[in-house]
């Protein structure tokens, strides 16, 4: 890894297994408009939630590597089960080292959780992998009084990854996997993995109107913002407009399709990765970075150099 200092024009990276992360990206582009995002969503190896922890953190630190030699001045972890997996790894390894903060989605969540609780019981949905760390439990031990309760949602994520965020298959799903946390009468619902705020729809339905839904997309937008300020990495406030762009290591196409539904316009473009670990350890994403840098526009992606994209698909953009 040859990480730099981190630079205020820099690009904020941002990752997760898939498009739950683009959540996050949202509130990041609403709270700091100015600023230039990279995305990674590692779907060639996601959803991370039934992965064992061991290949999670690995493969969190390798995509988190990549942004850092590609030259990032933060790094969001957008995904649950990379936060509770690996942060503390995360924090020595580019943090303490190099100076860059790096923020995650598990304390917001909680924090927000905690100020709108009015009853003290609690609930919280997650991947497998999620609530197995017991990451939100071991969060919510500084507040002893409150009642936690944890149920996973395995399939959440599958919907959400092909589209799919109202059917009754996945009302009948969210129904069975709530059931434990409306027998406990719990009045606020942590949406626990960055993929569940596409869901709110029918969580809404199927919990009632009386239980508060909490998603920590805006308040990890908020902590952001206090990380850049706080290491002197706001960009110039009369800087141009910040550019952003979206690599999936698995096929462009559906990554964008989606993107575009669940995040918007602001998803123009998305170049394919094959495998982002082994792919670009020097290739192509600091070359993008370089190019936000000097306020250019990033290399298309619909018709790649051969040279710049050794072994990864250049199938780029597609309409």
């Amino acid at each position: 890894m040859k990480a730099a200092a981190p630079h205020p024009e820099a690009p904020i990276g941002i990752f997760d297994s898939g498009v739950g992360g683009l959540t996050v990206a949202r509130a990041v582009l609403d709270q700091l408009p100015g600023e230039s995002v990279l995305y990674i969503g590692d779907t060639a190896h996601g959803p991370y939630g039934p992965l064992p922890i061991a290949k999670v953190r690995a493969q969190s630190l390798g995509v988190m590597d990549e942004l850092v030699d590609s030259g990032v001045k933060a790094l969001v972890i957008a995904c649950n089960s990379a936060s509770s997996a690996v942060l503390r790894d995360a924090r020595e390894r580019y943090t303490a080292r190099y100076g860059i903060p790096v923020v995650e989605v598990i304390q917001p969540a909680v924090r927000r959780a905690v100020a709108a609780t009015r009853s003290g019981r609690i609930g919280v949905i997650g991947t497998a992998a999620t609530v197995g760390s017991r990451a939100y439990e071991d969060t919510f031990a500084a507040a002893p009084q409150l009642h936690v309760t944890s149920a996973a949602c395995p399939r959440f994520v599958e919907f959400v990854e092909r589209g799919i965020t109202a059917s009754p298959e996945l009302i009948a799903a969210a129904e069975e996997y709530t059931a434990p946390l409306r027998e406990q009468e719990v009045d606020t619902l942590v949406l626990g993995c960055t993929h569940y705020p596409l869901l709110t729809g029918v969580l809404s339905y199927v919990m009632g109107d009386s239980v508060t839904l909490v998603s920590s997309a805006e308040e990890t937008a908020k902590d952001l913002f206090a990380a850049l300020t706080r290491h002197g990495l706001l960009r110039d406030a009369d800087a141009s407009v910040g550019e952003h762009i979206f690599l999936s290591t698995g096929p462009a196409d559906s990554f964008r399709r989606l993107a575009r539904r669940f995040l918007g316009p602001e998803v123009a473009e998305v170049r394919q990765l094959d495998h982002v670990t082994e792919t670009y350890p020097t290739g192509v994403i600091p070359q993008i970075t370089d190019a936000m840098l000097a306020g250019a526009t990033a290399p298309s992606t619909s018709s790649p150099p051969a040279a710049s994209v050794p072994r990864a698909a250049a199938g780029g953009e597609t309409t």
